[in-house]
């Protein structure tokens, strides 16, 4: 999967996700502190999904209507990195198809997914 990770998401998450074969930008890496609107954009110049924990890509996606080919928030609040890594990956595993084109929000035991409309 193609995929911009923000930089909200902590780097053992990107590294995990690289190794198990995502093609991963990481906004840290290449543009860090870079604003909302900007992230958004790299996505959709990279063709890619947005793994991010910022709940303003919301507003963003719904409220803006900004275009986007994916959006995937992260609200594992309390777990280890290696816990939310492992949650992460097996969305993907399970989801990826579904993760297109849609507002996912990833949360203990359940994966919200909200197509655009």
């Amino acid at each position: 999967m193609n995929l911009l990770v923000d930089e909200s998401v902590n780097k053992l998450i990107v590294h995990e996700l690289r190794l198990s074969g995502h093609n991963v930008l990481y906004v840290s890496e290449f543009a860090p502190s870079i604003d909302d609107e900007m992230v958004l954009d790299q996505a959709n110049q990279n063709r890619a999904i947005l793994l991010t924990e910022d709940k303003d890509f919301g507003e963003l996606v719904y409220r803006q209507r900004r275009v986007h080919l994916g959006v995937i928030l992260i609200r594992l609040s309390g777990l280890s990195t290696q816990a939310k890594a492992k949650i992460i990956l097996n969305v993907f595993a399970n989801h990826a198809d579904e993760l297109l084109h849609a507002y996912s929000v990833i949360t203990p035991g359940r994966v919200r997914i909200r197509k655009n409309p």
